[in-house]
């Protein structure tokens, strides 16, 4: 039972062990007063849960918004695949920076009015509502920025998020074929797009939103020491569940990872919890070599690195994009342990796939490039779309991908070509 249905009951494991970090690290007192502020607080980019609550209650709302994500699987019955896992741990994830328990409904509910107004299950869309809540900063900013008293801005916020939630799922499809599957964050690119029209629209009515930066600059040895076991554990049982072997390993990581690349129905539960672990355990080798501090928004990457990696993202595939934010630090003014370079780093994994298609020199550039457009991005729209990183990696799949193409096309030409000359000298002689 464990082998078949692994990955369910370690999802389950997690959301208890969050549930327990939660209690461990705080009082009731603290957790419902904690809590009562996170939701009321602000929650554009860059807003660390540890420094402006504390661990405790920051735990339990990664804990309440897995909870939700997973009743939405459940109610629509869908099986643990590498889709499901990825859009659980991303959600997971930004419930320790800019996802709470409430500004997440009005998007699902918006999502959910889309599907009956297209006479279609919501089961079809409950990846969509799950991704879609990037924009969940945007419901509690509005409560804040618009002039109509508290009541007015709140219902205005709330129709805000219904409309947010309904119009995702069209535009989302459309951006997927822009990128051709080459990044991985599909609603992260079609979030920031409305994101930036939304905010544009408010500015011209002259209310403009700003990014805010809370960030808690440690390292709690306890807690990395914790997850680093949890990494080891996720290994130890994606071994178990592949019968103590590491078939497959190979494989799976010699797939490109372009989407749609679901590594659990590829190649089973087991493998895909083994790469999840290594993946996400070189994601946090990384931030910690570079020194970077362990905050909120670095689990939180951490957790989506390792959701993806069952969807698209493998150490193979990820290393390069990775090596090229970390080159892009040596010849820009950036530092690679400053907080926007490391979560870039932990984000690129979404153009994973252009490196896993096209070669590590390609994803090292694209990385490269990731690094130097993600930085300006977020000031298109107030930071308010939480995917930023995201919204970057589909400007330089829609980018990159055309241009290498085209390269290797003229480079395939004139290799035939010479071969054709070649031959004919063969020939002549």
């Amino acid at each position: 039972m464990i082998k078949k249905d692994g990955l369910k009951y370690f999802t389950y494991v997690t959301l208890a062990l969050l549930y327990l970090a939660a209690i461990c690290f705080a009082g009731p007192r603290e957790l419902a007063s904690g809590l009562r502020s996170l939701i009321l607080c602000r929650d554009a980019l860059i807003t660390d849960y540890f420094e402006l609550v504390g661990y405790g209650p920051a735990f339990l709302n990664a804990a309440l918004v897995m909870t939700l994500s997973m009743i939405m699987i459940e109610h629509a019955e869908l099986p643990y695949t590498g889709l499901t896992i990825a859009a659980v741990f991303i959600n997971t994830g930004f419930g320790f920076w800019g996802k709470n328990f409430v500004n997440i409904l009005p998007i699902h509910f918006g999502t959910m009015l889309y599907a009956k107004a297209h006479h279609t299950s919501m089961s079809r869309y409950t990846y969509t509502a799950l991704f879609a809540t990037c924009l969940s900063p945007f419901v509690t900013e509005l409560t804040y920025i618009l002039p109509f008293g508290m009541w007015g801005n709140l219902g205005v916020a709330i129709l805000a998020g219904l409309f947010m939630g309904y119009v995702l799922p069209p535009l989302s499809q459309h951006t997927a074929s822009m990128h051709m599957g080459y990044s991985l964050f599909n609603v992260g690119f079609s979030g920031g797009i409305l994101a930036f029209v939304l905010f544009c629209v408010l500015k011209s009515f002259g209310i403009s939103s700003e990014p805010v930066f809370i960030w808690k600059a440690e390292r709690h040895m306890g807690l990395l020491v914790g997850v680093f076991v949890y990494l080891a554990a996720a290994f130890v049982l994606g071994w178990y569940m592949n019968e103590w072997k590491f078939k497959n390993l190979r494989k799976l990581i010699k797939h490109p990872g372009r989407a749609v690349a679901d590594f659990v129905l590829l190649d089973g539960p087991g493998v895909t919890l083994m790469n999840m672990s290594l993946t996400g355990g070189a994601a946090l080798v990384y931030a910690m070599l570079v020194g970077g501090d362990f905050s909120g928004p670095v689990l939180g990457c951490l957790f989506t690195v390792f959701g993806f990696a069952a969807f698209g993202a493998h150490i193979r595939n990820y290393l390069p994009v990775l090596a090229g934010v970390f080159l892009a630090t040596m010849i820009t003014h950036y530092s690679p342990g400053e907080a926007g370079m490391l979560i870039a780093a932990f984000f690129v994994v979404g153009i994973a796939p252009i490196a896993g298609q096209f070669g590590p020199i390609w994803g090292i550039i694209a990385g490269m490039l990731h690094a130097c457009i993600v930085m300006c991005t977020s000031l298109m729209y107030g930071g308010l779309n939480l995917y930023n990183n995201g919204f970057s990696c589909g400007w330089v799949a829609i980018i990159m991908v055309p241009v290498i193409e085209s390269f290797m096309h003229g480079y395939e030409v004139r290799k035939m070509k010479r071969k054709a000359k070649k031959e004919q000298k063969v020939h002549d002689s």
